[in-house]
């Protein structure tokens, strides 16, 4: 019985320069954070070999861990998110009515908070904005 198993290509020397550089490992302080997201900004602006994406995206992995940890986003409600979202498309809630193929005072309360979303009209929504239909659900208490 042979096993088979899969070798990594050898990643390229920009990958070592840039560890030896910026080290890669767990992010503890804002400042470690700040100065990771510091490179992060230098390298997206870069056209990146093999290595240098295989570094950013360790790194970016590392911010990311810190940031759930220290930086949680907390979801917003669903009307709130109605209203980010219409502002954000240039939509008027008459023309989301439209698109969604529900009453204009419908959206106004759904965008106030005064109406909770049904499931039907989270799918409306969701569809007419182009998002998840989950979205919409209210958040977990």
């Amino acid at each position: 019985m042979s096993r088979t198993t899969e070798r990594r290509k050898p990643v390229p020397d920009t990958y070592l320069r840039l560890v030896r550089r910026h080290p890669l490992v767990s992010i503890r302080t804002e400042a470690e954070l700040d100065a990771a997201q510091a490179v992060i900004d230098e390298l997206i602006a870069e056209e990146l070999d093999a290595g240098g994406q295989t570094y950013l995206d360790a790194l970016s992995d590392l911010v990311i861990l810190y940031e759930q940890a220290h930086h949680p986003v907390h979801p917003l409600p669903p009307h709130e998110l109605l209203a980010h979202l219409l502002d954000d498309r240039g939509l008027s809630q008459a023309e989301l009515g439209r698109r969604a193929g529900l009453a204009r005072a419908t959206v106004c309360e759904l965008a106030s908070g005064k109406r909770a979303f049904t499931v039907p009209q989270m799918h409306a929504v969701a569809a007419a904005l182009g998002v998840s239909p989950h979205v919409f659900l209210p958040p977990a208490r």
